[in-house]
């Protein structure tokens, strides 16, 4: 798949990823740029930034932020909410900047143990001492609200298998040699707080159905049918006066350039 084929699955309800789905990055984003100390002194870019929220996040702590994405659709969200950001549609993995360009460089599960280019690439763009902090899936199984993933397992089974592929990179050691492979002293990996919330059943499956993997899914059993199910799914965890909400592993990595 060419890097272009991403909006197809990613773009295509950019405005309801941005409202619906992405505000429950937040935790991971405000703890990511917490453990950084981002602040005024830091050029950042932000790789695979879809519409743009942890680029705002950060430029609230001062940062003077850039941004890269496979999706125009996702990026005009992004540029609209900051519109004095450098905000690029391109490919993470043929970075459109000049070397020793930022400070920090973040990717919110944006990339994998299947990118690898990505990031040289990223440390290519780094100044020497510059920190790459990267976010990746843990054992969704086992976490308390995997539930709340099912609907990503309706794809076809080489799609899921892809997924699961991409989403290695949490096990033990395996994120920590990826970057110390690519330039990078690495520090131990850590856990990253990251909650799942929606109003109801009927938003839990827009917010789903608004994701890359969501729409996998759908190209497998049919739009309507992806909603009716993933509404039906969620109705079964509803709890009276309170959001539907799942804990969900992540960890998180921190490479210096050497």
């Amino acid at each position: 798949m060419t890097w272009q084929m991403v909006d197809a699955g990613w773009g295509r309800r950019a405005v309801e990823f941005a409202t619906l789905s992405e505000p429950g990055n937040c935790r991971e984003y405000v703890a990511i740029h917490h453990r950084l100390g981002v602040g005024e002194a830091d050029r950042l870019l932000d790789v695979a930034c879809g519409s743009g929220l942890a680029i705002e996040l950060a430029r609230v702590r001062g940062a003077m932020c850039s941004g890269i994405d496979a999706s125009p659709r996702l990026v005009a969200v992004a540029r609209d909410r900051n519109p004095d950001s450098d905000i690029r549609v391109g490919d993470m993995q043929a970075l459109p900047w000049d070397d020793e360009t930022f400070d920090v460089v973040t990717s919110f599960r944006g990339m994998w143990g299947t990118t690898p280019t990505a990031v040289v690439e990223a440390h290519r763009v780094l100044v020497s001492g510059g920190r790459l902090a990267m976010t990746v899936w843990g054992n969704v199984g086992k976490s308390p609200g995997s539930w709340m993933l099912t609907p990503l397992l309706w794809a076809t089974d080489d799609k899921v298998q892809h997924q699961a592929d991409m989403v290695a990179l949490g096990r033990p050691g395996l994120g920590e040699a990826f970057l110390a492979e690519r330039g990078f002293e690495v520090e131990p990996r850590f856990e990253i707080p990251y909650v799942i919330e929606y109003t109801d059943p009927e938003t839990y499956a827009r917010g789903l159905a608004s994701t890359g993997p969501g729409y996998e899914s759908i190209q497998t059993i049919g739009e309507d049918e992806f909603m009716a199910r993933a509404t039906e799914l969620a109705a079964m965890h509803a709890r009276d006066g309170l959001p539907l909400r799942g804990n969900i592993q992540r960890f998180g990595y921190i490479g210096t350039k050497r």
